[in-house]
């Protein structure tokens, strides 16, 4: 489909100014086709309403084991039925919409053990994959690493969306070089994955600083002083209250003084604006990031661009491994 652009010009003729109107047919550029692979998931239909209301992103199919077979527009209580029936078999919907010979980008809401599978099958199909799902094994980022880097396919594994917990993340960075005495104290509705990833990986961002912290009961073993991450004496207590929103509280403390940094998460809404993001950045970015897919090397970092609104990569910030890329995208 094509679009008229017309400009509004001036030319100068007897020393008077006249408008003259110019008009180009230009091709339009064709949407971002997102496939939902865990369509059904409360995440999944999350995502499946925000593409869907994007602008420049349409959801051209989805994936789920439960609701086979119904319309995933009607799963998301939409207004208007999407007329893309939920399937069971990921393979049909890789070999059906890459004939449409367009931009796809595979979003994966699935299992840590289906992940590999899956985006190597997305790759296959010429299609590139962002991935967020918690608690994905070194071994297997490793081997995505090696085979998008044989594919030459872009791929983004992000452990999280949440803008606010990566400018949380950011936050304790800055704070980690004026305060020696740091806790995380986090809330969860269910004791799964305690202490949760959002936990672990602020402990592991301040423990690669050269800091060392709370230095006068480094070394107790008193249960409630809560769990050591780390080498360098970041503690963390997880409470799980169900009914309270999940949140991240991190604590620091000087003479006469406490700084607390706080998140909460009250719905999965939250994390769409991260999602959004992260499709259009795995579908621009063609350079190769170097080795940057592992989490032990190379590491990106969300910041907030103020001419945009939306975050983009700081590459290399001080190591801390916040997102994760594979070759052909970076974090967002």
């Amino acid at each position: 489909m094509a679009a008229l652009s017309c400009h509004l010009q001036f030319s100068s003729r007897n020393a008077t100014l006249r408008p003259t109107i110019s008009c180009s047919m230009q091709p339009s550029q064709s949407n971002i086709k997102v496939i939902v692979n865990g369509a059904a998931k409360e995440i999944g239909r999350a995502a499946v309403v925000a593409v869907t209301k994007a602008r420049g992103m349409e959801v051209v199919g989805a994936v789920d084991t439960f609701c086979v077979g119904q319309d995933i527009g009607k799963v998301c209580d939409m207004e208007e039925p999407l007329e893309i029936p939920i399937m069971g078999d990921l393979t049909m919907v890789l070999g059906s919409i890459s004939q449409l010979r367009e931009t796809v980008v595979v979003v994966d809401f699935t299992h840590p053990s289906t992940v590999y599978d899956n985006v190597k099958q997305a790759t296959a199909f010429g299609m590139r994959s962002v991935v967020y799902v918690p608690r994905i094994e070194l071994d297997t980022v490793a081997a995505l690493s090696t085979f998008c880097d044989k594919a030459s396919m872009g791929c983004l594994i992000a452990p999280t969306l949440s803008i606010g917990s990566i400018l949380l993340q950011q936050a304790a960075i800055t704070a980690s070089y004026h305060y020696n005495n740091v806790e995380i104290v986090e809330s969860r509705p269910t004791a799964r994955d305690l202490p949760s990833q959002d936990a672990v990986q602020i402990a592991s961002n301040l423990s690669n600083l050269g800091q060392l912290y709370n230095k006068e009961d480094i070394s107790t073993d008193v249960p409630a002083r809560g769990q050591v991450l780390g080498e360098d004496g970041v503690r963390v207590h997880s409470m799980v209250l169900p009914g309270l929103a999940s949140s991240t509280t991190v604590y620091f403390s000087g003479p006469g003084e406490v700084f607390t940094l706080k998140h909460e998460i009250t719905d999965v809404q939250s994390l769409m604006p991260g999602l959004l993001v992260a499709i259009r950045k795995v579908v621009r970015q063609k350079v190769i990031w170097n080795g940057a897919g592992l989490w032990t090397l190379d590491s990106g970092l969300w910041t907030l661009d103020s001419g945009s609104g939306f975050p983009f990569l700081l590459e290399d910030y001080h190591k801390q491994i916040i997102g994760y890329t594979l070759q052909g995208c970076c974090p967002f």
